[in-house]
């Protein structure tokens, strides 16, 4: 029996997102062979220690994927509009909870979206915390609108070895959740692997979509692989046709 059938219209959905959902727009996922991290170090561009080092070939790193987010081909897929969809029609209430700093999931509909490693469109003050909208280059001599500094402005992203973002609100998600989904993810990078179990442990249904068998596989009481663009909409079509009854 499907894990669609094991719930109610009225219990609460958590989804947890990686890269894999990105991939079909255009967004290679990092451990791709020709992905962000076979082309730099983590230890160059991704902590807070090399922002101390090399604001600039920091700021450059995130200039560029910045740029890569306004190119014509970068548009959400069949899976991000289905997410959105089902917010729209479940009762119980849907949150998506993103490991991507893409705003793809905004442009396919989504609005109760929490994003744990923060977001790409955005820039934090490392003095003030002050955080803006924006898309446009970084520079090391900039300066923070809000308390003056300068140099501080960073991307509004979690890097390596920085706590994610909202924890307490996505810990209280999946203790009310009904129904735990996980798309798109390796299953490597804790706390978000972790997710899984936490749902489990509160006894939730537990589904993981993705194009392979992620580390965590063992622990989904169902799972489905292939593209994101068929396996998320043909499940959210099950749901919705939950949702009806």
């Amino acid at each position: 029996m499907s894990v669609v059938d094991q719930i109610s219209p009225s219990d609460p959905i958590v989804i947890l997102t990686g890269a894999g959902i990105s991939k079909e727009s255009g967004l290679h996922t990092f451990r791709d062979p020709d992905g962000i991290w076979a082309k730099h170090r983590i230890e160059d561009v991704a902590t807070p220690e090399a922002f101390a080092r090399d604001p600039e070939k920091v700021l450059g790193f995130y200039n560029v994927r910045r740029s890569q987010m306004t190119e014509s081909g970068v548009e959400p897929n069949a899976a991000h509009a289905a997410l959105g969809e089902l917010e729209a029609f479940w009762p119980g209430g849907v949150t998506v909870v993103t490991q991507n700093i893409d705003d793809l999931h905004e442009r396919g509909g989504s609005k109760n979206l929490i994003h744990m490693h923060g977001e790409l469109s955005r820039t934090r003050c490392n003095d003030c915390g002050a955080i803006v909208d924006g898309l446009g280059d970084l520079d090391p001599g900039m300066t923070c609108d809000n308390c003056s500094a300068v140099g501080t402005l960073r991307p509004h992203v979690v890097w390596f070895g920085e706590m994610p973002l909202e924890m307490d609100r996505i810990l209280a998600a999946l203790a009310d959740c009904g129904l735990f989904m996980s798309i798109g993810t390796s299953g490597n990078v804790y706390p978000a692997a972790g997710f899984v179990q936490e749902a489990r442990a509160h006894g939730a249904a537990t589904v993981e979509l993705n194009l392979e068998e992620s580390l965590g596989a063992s622990a989904f009481h169902e799972a489905r692989y292939g593209p994101a663009t068929e396996v998320v909409t043909g499940f959210v079509a099950e749901l919705k046709a939950r949702a009806a009854q």
